[in-house]
């Protein structure tokens, strides 16, 4: 232990971390830049605060306040001590409806604030996109903005009084008339009268260097103004009353489209008089979708608000009909608007990948020009961008004439590095040029300071210099930001990184089989920390579970970041920092679809554990429940279904086995079926009918543990005027479906099982997975030579069809014809039998969308079959917390029942009497039998007991 990690131990009550995982979580934020800390230390309240600055002031040490770590510009990362204010100081002390004020502190997150303020028709007025992981320390300390910026203005506009410590132990009340300031501020200010009047920009967004001019006397001389945006540098921020405002009871979203982004541009400066509260400008380029959309290129996201829906209507209309546009769509239905607003929300994750999927980054992420200057400075952009031969999409705050942009600089070699300085420079003058600010939302950091003499002069930086020695002489807050940065292009995170490409099992087709560029996708916007699984969404169970920064996918994704850089994790694929931050991880896939960059965590973990166990002893729970197929093939050939039920009833039996196992001793084995859904199969006959073909494909958990699903599957698919058949490796029938190049064929398959190999590759045993993945292909050739679709009614199989199997054996093209097979029990009777009517249920329905079924293979046909089923209600969103093997693995019981508190059990307990519970997935029923007692069903079950009702 070092003198300074035991120094601090025994001055705080907090955590204190000097752990390599603890390092490794803090050396990034969200931007290009990458500072390995001493240590990090979660403050358990502001004594804590003031105990850490009197040990790190004895001894030199730097220190750096973080609340979410999504700051975009570098300044949430440190070289000596973190803090931490996520953890404890992270409580909305009090909300006073009457004076519209609360009382915070700086670790809060902006939707817990909004959420106390809402039922008292108040809120906070910014809202950045990051609005749900994103803390209002973090906003202060950036003087953040966000779409209503037009409305209610930034953070500094919504500040009252701040409570802060000094370098030096000092705490401070600031506010306005000079409350708080620390000696000598006030003399600085007045010796320097005119250049603070004449010597900043005049425009809503200016952000840059310090806010000097909002202590000028005619201004109120309010140093908690000043103090915004000041990044950490001046002071440490323990509490801040802050200002809410009137909510409208009502909205409207016009959503106005544009020939092309220059046309939303120079328009969004006219609709400022009709008193929107936003307008938010974004190009087609960011819309994976323009379904929904007005027709257009380019769009403005126009909120109205009014007392009423047919004011704020009437507001939005009135916008429509004063704008100049292509084409409108006038929103508000709340559900309809949170649809448009998400993908404006994900853009800032969006906008890393350009169209062909190469990458893109932040750095020049938010100038802000005057808004009526806002299409000729687009236009000078994009001429530069074209000069350079850089791309960049740019989108964001139309209305306050700020944009953001990610830009495909290539900071790998010495020559891209190389443009991204001389580009920034010459942008930073265009900025200036427009009458403009290097940053319009997120701070300077260490991505723009520098360039700061260019937009402000020699002199007012110098200015900027003596207001710091003022507020930290000793030059120990959060050191190169601000004023003395560090070089634009210096400690950039993908220097660390290896130049080699990283031998790996899976393809990363979307990040050219290079392991290092897919870890690389985690720019640290953090969608991944909410507290809350909004809607129907997934990720990150564990982090909701935990609170943990290691079980977020940012963590884990950081942490695989440093085992690649090798400098903190030196150990490698061995290393047990990682092993243990994956633990967790459900690979619930949720971050895949979810994650506005798509990281893969679920893939990345299965790809670790390969590495990590390579010709080294595993888990038991690899061996017990990764070899799960074999295991109940064995048990299904000897008929030993009834012996292994009537064992594992006996407690003391049971106990040993689970310890073998490794299996949780809370989990009840779950009962082997007495007959398997093949056998029954072919008891019954095999096909009937002659309509078209379609291939059930008899996944693990329908053969051996629930084959009553695969039962009413095939009796709904028939009823459906389907012709249902097996792959031919369970007995070589022919498919006879006509097109079967060599149905003799079919017969000489030698017998087996198909797999797909989804418990190999959830334990990491890729080998083997890989090896049965083949083995199937093989089996399949006869099916994948007709046109058939193949039937999978396991979602967590269907998906591992779909993806593992082609980025596994992505080197055999039978895999990606397979994959293009796959269908689910809904698309195949959407596809197959479209003109089939189900039977009438009307009845209402609960459950949960499976979280491989919503991040993989999606849903949409589900919800329309069970539409046309009257089965009525929406499921819920998140992860069951069992997912396969995980919740059976032992250690991992509290955070799987925690994950199934999160959404799906309160959806349970609150379901109206008569409602059927939904659960297509085997984990799924699991959980709900053992957590809730609850009996879930498969969507195909209760389709099949309608049949008899109909």
């Amino acid at each position: 232990m070092t003198d300074l990690e035991a120094a601090l131990r025994g001055a705080v009550r907090g955590e204190v971390g000097f752990d390599v995982t603890s390092r490794a979580l803090t050396t990034m934020d969200a931007s290009n830049y990458r500072r390995v800390p001493l240590g990090v230390v979660a403050p358990r309240d502001a004594d804590d605060v003031a105990a850490v600055l009197a040990v790190c002031r004895e001894r030199g040490v730097p220190v750096v306040a973080r609340g979410g770590g999504t700051s975009i510009a570098g300044q949430a990362t440190g070289t000596g001590v973190v803090l931490d204010f996520t953890r404890h100081m992270n409580r909305l002390v009090s909300l006073d409806p009457g004076a519209r004020t609360a009382v915070v502190q700086p670790g809060l997150v902006l939707d817990r604030l909004q959420e106390a303020a809402a039922p008292h028709g108040l809120r906070f007025g910014p809202d950045p996109s990051t609005h749900s992981r994103c803390t209002l320390g973090g906003m202060i300390g950036n003087n953040a903005c966000g779409s209503h910026s037009v409305a209610w203005g930034t953070t500094a506009d919504s500040v009252r009084e701040l409570t802060v410590l000094t370098a030096a132990g000092r705490r401070l009340g600031l506010g306005p008339d000079w409350a708080g300031a620390p000696e000598g501020l006030r003399e600085l200010v007045d010796g320097d009268l005119a250049r603070l009047r004449t010597g900043f920009p005049d425009l809503p967004r200016r952000i840059s260097g310090y806010a000097l001019d909002a202590l000028l006397p005619e201004r109120g001389a309010d140093v908690a103004r000043s103090f915004c945006g000041s990044e950490g540098t001046l002071g440490v921020l323990t509490e801040a009353v802050v200002r809410l405002v009137e909510a409208p009871r009502a909205r409207a979203l016009a959503v106005l489209g544009y020939a092309d982004e220059a046309g939303a541009a120079e328009a969004a400066a006219g609709l400022l008089p009709l008193g929107p509260l936003t307008v938010e400008g974004m190009a087609v380029d960011l819309v994976p979708s323009t379904r929904g959309l007005p027709r257009g290129g380019a769009w403005l996201f126009v909120e109205t608000g009014g007392d009423t829906e047919a004011e704020a209507r009437a507001r939005a209309e009135a916008v429509v009909r004063a704008a100049d546009v292509v084409d409108a769509l006038v929103v508000t239905d709340p559900a309809g608007q949170r649809t448009l607003w998400r993908v404006r929300e994900d853009a800032s994750g969006t906008a890393t990948r350009m169209p062909d999927g190469s990458e893109a980054w932040p750095g020049w992420e938010d100038c802000a020009v005057p808004p009526a200057r806002l299409g000729a400075y687009l236009r000078d952009f994009r001429g530069l961008l074209s000069a350079h031969g850089l791309r960049g999409t740019p989108y964001g705050h139309f209305g306050d004439g700020c944009i953001h942009v990610r830009i495909d600089f290539d900071l790998l070699t010495a020559a891209g590095v190389a443009r991204f300085r001389r580009f920034s420079q010459e942008l930073a003058d265009v900025v200036v040029a427009h009458g403009g600010s290097l940053s319009g939302e997120h701070g300077d950091g260490q991505a723009r300071a520098e360039l700061l003499p260019r937009m402000y002069g020699e002199e007012t930086v110098a200015l900027f210099e003596r207001a710091k020695a003022v507020w930290d002489p000793d030059d120990l807050l959060n050191p190169g930001m601000l004023v003395r940065p560090a070089p634009l292009d210096s400690n950039l995170r993908f220097s660390v990184l290896p130049r080699e490409p990283v031998h790996v099992a899976f393809g990363y087709p979307a990040d050219g089989g290079d392991f290092s560029a897919a870890v690389r996708r985690c720019v640290g916007v953090a969608k991944c920390r909410t507290t809350s699984a909004a809607g129907s969404s997934v990720m990150c169970p564990s982090f909701r579970a935990t609170g943990a920064e290691e079980h977020s996918t940012r963590g884990r994704a950081r942490l695989l970041h440093e085992m690649l850089a090798g400098e903190l994790v030196t150990d490698g694929w061995r290393s047990t920092e990682v092993r243990d931050a994956l633990d967790l991880c459900l690979s619930c896939k949720g971050c895949r679809s979810d994650c506005p960059v798509e990281v893969d965590m679920a893939t990345y973990k299965a790809e670790f554990l390969h590495h990590h166990y390579a010709g080294r002893r595993r888990p038991a729970a690899h061996y017990a429940m990764g070899w799960l197929p074999v295991w109940l093939r064995w048990a299904a050939r000897a008929r030993l279904a009834p012996v292994v039920n009537a064992l594992s009833a006996v407690r003391p039996l049971a106990a040993v086995v689970k310890r073998l196992g490794g299996i949780a001793r809370e989990r009840d084995v779950p009962r082997l079926a007495g007959e398997t859904f093949s056998r029954w199969w072919r008891r019954r006959g095999g096909p009937v009918g002659d309509g078209a073909l379609v291939v059930l494909w008899p996944d693990t958990f329908t053969e051996h543990l629930t084959p009553s699903v695969g039962r009413a599957a095939v009796r709904v698919l028939e009823a459906a005027g389907l012709r249902v058949v097996l792959p031919p490796t369970l007995g070589g029938r022919a498919l006879a479906d006509g097109r079967t190049r060599s149905p003799a064929a079919l017969a000489a398959v030698r017998r087996g099982r198909v797999c797909c190999g989804l418990t190999y590759v959830s334990t990491g045993q890729l080998d083997r997975a890989r090896a049965v993945m083949r083995r199937t292909l093989d089996l399949m050739a006869p099916v994948l030579e007709t046109s058939a679709p193949v039937v999978v009614l396991e979602p967590s199989c269907a998906a591992a069809l779909r993806t593992d199997l082609p980025e596994l054996l992505h080197d055999d093209p039978r895999a990606a014809h397979l994959a293009a097979r796959v269908v689910t029990f809904a698309e195949a009777l959407e596809r197959c039998a479209p003109d089939w009517t189900p039977p009438a249920l009307d009845v209402p329905a609960v459950g949960q969308t499976h979280c491989h079924q919503h991040a993989v293979l999606g849903d949409a046909a589900d919800r329309r079959l069970r539409e046309a089923a009257g089965l009525t209600g929406e499921l819920s969103g998140g992860c069951c917390g069992l997912a396969g093997n995980f919740g059976f693995e032992a250690g991992h019981h509290e955070v799987s029942v925690a994950c199934a508190e999160d959404q799906l059990l309160p959806a349970v307990r609150e379901a109206p009497r008569g409602a059927v519970v939904l659960a297509d997935g085997f984990s799924c029923r699991t959980q709900l039998e053992q957590l809730a007692g609850v009996r879930g069903r498969h969507l195909a079950e209760v389709l099949a007991e309608g049949l008899d009702g109909s």
